[in-house]
């Protein structure tokens, strides 16, 4: 019986497949169509369509028009002519200031970007036994973050043999919500969480009001230092203003030099 060998260098090929890896696109006859897709809106000569539905500047419909009158219409009213709804039958267009249009769509996204809120989520440690002092810094970091409309996650760290009194954390943690309870509310009971017993508070305020009222208090802040720098101007012009007027040294010739000199 005469027996083969497979050649170990040589990759064992299936049907369909190429010695050179797999067929790429443009072997197989195919070509890559995609690329970006245009968001802008077709305005003017881009515009291709026998006919369109206009609607006026001002909102008002006109009706279906051939897009050679449309383009005609908005030239005479220094407008253009801009598609709004390219998929209708026949595709809706609208006359306006195109220009106007963007600077107006951009500034919108501009404010709700600016005015738009993400939720801070603040951590604050402490330990079962924590002492009063502490205890007192540590409440004082919670409140300025509730102030500041943020969530705070408190985490009572449990060592040792304070794994058996979860009791003492709990207690720490209901004290802790009852002295910030004007400024925040308990949003998730305290749950046990391995070694560690967990608590989230949330503010009452919202972080847009919050910032809003940090600002005025900047504001007010500044001109109460304003003020207080120009009374203390008008005191000093005043006192100033009581007091002679110095009266400037004669000079004096000095007996070591020739009194033939002129000074």
């Amino acid at each position: 019986m005469t027996g083969f060998r497979l050649d170990k260098r040589k990759p064992f090929l299936l049907s369909g497949q190429c010695a050179h890896g797999p067929k790429t696109p443009r072997a197989s006859g195919l070509t890559n169509t995609g690329g970006h897709i245009s968001t802008e809106l077709r305005i003017n000569d881009r515009i291709r369509v026998p006919e369109v539905r206009l609607v006026g500047p001002n909102g008002e419909t006109v009706g279906i028009v051939p897009t050679g009158d449309a383009l005609r219409l908005a030239q005479e009213a220094d407008l253009d002519l801009v598609e709004i709804a390219p998929m209708g039958k026949p595709p809706v267009c609208k006359l306006m200031d195109y220009g106007k249009f963007k600077y107006e769509n951009a500034q919108k996204a501009r404010d709700a970007r600016r005015n738009q809120t993400n939720v801070v989520i603040k951590e604050m440690k402490l330990r079962p036994k924590i002492d009063q002092h502490d205890y007192d810094t540590k409440k004082g970091h919670v409140e300025r973050f509730l102030k500041a409309g943020d969530k705070v996650k408190i985490t009572i760290m449990f060592r040792g043999r304070e794994q058996h009194r979860p009791e003492l954390g709990f207690r720490l943690l209901q004290k802790l919500a009852e002295d910030v309870g004007e400024l925040g509310f308990v949003e998730s009971s305290p749950k046990q969480d391995g070694r560690n017993m967990i608590m989230v508070l949330g503010p009452h305020i919202k972080k847009a009001d919050a910032k809003v009222e940090h600002a005025e208090a900047k504001e007010a802040k500044a001109a109460e230092r304003a003020a207080d720098q120009a009374a203390e101007q008008a005191e000093r012009t005043a006192a100033n203003q009581g007091k002679p007027v110095a009266q400037k040294k004669e000079k004096r010739r000095n007996e070591a030099l020739d009194p033939d000199i002129d000074l």
